[in-house]
């Protein structure tokens, strides 16, 4: 018998959501963001339209990121903002409600899980799976799970940086930090202000970060011009801000950061940990891409770290994989439906 219920991979991220459809690949990759009417609770925008009113809007409207670290924050926006790209994912002429499977940081709780499933399901999912983030970047990274063999993770996002370790299709050693790209942002923001005088928004923040920023100072620095409200006078300024200044501003941050990789390294049995030093650290996620930052974990850990190739999508690939082999990965992965 023909199966004609569609399939659907979201990685719901904090701040970007990606769908991910079998046989066509990424399909949707939108921020993860909701602008709200404050008076008639009406919702105004999804994505990336939603993006563009961040520190614009008036009163009466609130630009909300429904997922903080990787998890539900705000339920009812996040269900309509799943809703909003699982139908735009599937095209209005869809009649069939889809099998989802999402992903959720490795930290997370029974309750956070069953959350993100619950909010699927209401979305308009005909069934809902959760799989752990490092797990699923293995997957779309092509790493062999299955083997027995140890490989290590790095998933880092905008919410949180998520570290496993790999072998028999099961997480031997994991944990969650709450420390990733938006809290990179924030540091550049504090330093700009600090230093400079001038207050800028998150949007400025990651623009610098991806024009400039490095996880290691550059002998050639980069210069970038940043523009935002003077503290003192309130009015508009702009100042020059250079890699090396963001490399100081986001030192404390990418220390949280390695310490996350460290820890799941000292918590390695010895058998993987030699399988580790051979085969190296896999980076994944947007964050990832920073400049210099595998460098920067080959320095402080010792072991040898490279960037997976379309590193921001792994996650959402792994979910596509997984999705095609169910069955497989149902046997070796943690699974929670509904």
């Amino acid at each position: 018998m023909l199966r004609l219920f569609p399939k659907l991979g979201i990685d719901l991220g904090t701040t970007t959501t990606l769908v991910y459809v079998p046989e066509k690949g990424v399909v949707l990759n939108e921020p993860s963001v909701v602008a709200v009417s404050l008076e008639d609770k009406k919702i105004l925008a999804v994505g990336a339209d939603a993006k563009v009113m961040i520190g614009r809007t008036p009163d009466t409207i609130v630009a909300y990121r429904p997922m903080k670290d990787g998890v539900i924050a705000n339920y009812r926006v996040t269900e309509i903002m799943l809703s909003y790209y699982m139908k735009k994912a599937l095209g209005k002429f869809n009649l069939f409600r889809p099998e989802v499977v999402l992903s959720v940081p490795a930290g997370v709780t029974s309750t956070e899980r069953r959350a993100v499933v619950e909010a699927a399901v209401k979305a308009g999912a005909r069934s809902a799976y959760v799989v752990k983030e490092p797990v699923l970047a293995a997957i779309g990274a092509g790493i062999p799970i299955q083997e027995p063999r140890g490989h290590i993770i790095a998933d880092i996002g905008g919410g949180t940086i998520d570290v496993a370790v790999i072998s028999l299709g099961g997480i031997v050693a994991s944990t969650s930090v709450k420390c990733a790209g938006n809290r990179l942002d924030r540091a550049i923001q504090d330093h700009v202000k600090r230093h400079h005088n001038i207050a800028i928004g998150e949007k400025m923040a990651e623009e610098i970060k991806i024009g400039i920023g490095s996880a290691l100072p550059l002998r050639e620095e980069l210069t970038m011009t940043v523009k935002g409200r003077d503290v003192i006078s309130g009015l508009p300024q702009t100042a020059e801000v250079s890699t090396n200044e963001v490399v100081k501003a986001i030192a404390k941050e990418l220390r949280e950061m390695v310490g996350a990789i460290k820890v799941v390294l000292q918590e390695t049995p010895p058998e993987l940990a030699a399988d580790i030093i051979d085969r190296g650290i896999t980076m994944t996620g947007g964050t990832s891409q920073l400049r210099n930052l595998p460098e920067l974990i080959f320095r402080r850990t010792g072991v040898r770290a490279t960037l997976a190739d379309h590193a921001p999508l792994c996650v959402a690939r792994g979910t596509g994989i997984a999705l095609t082999h169910l069955d497989t990965y149902k046997r070796s992965v943690n699974y929670n439906k509904r």
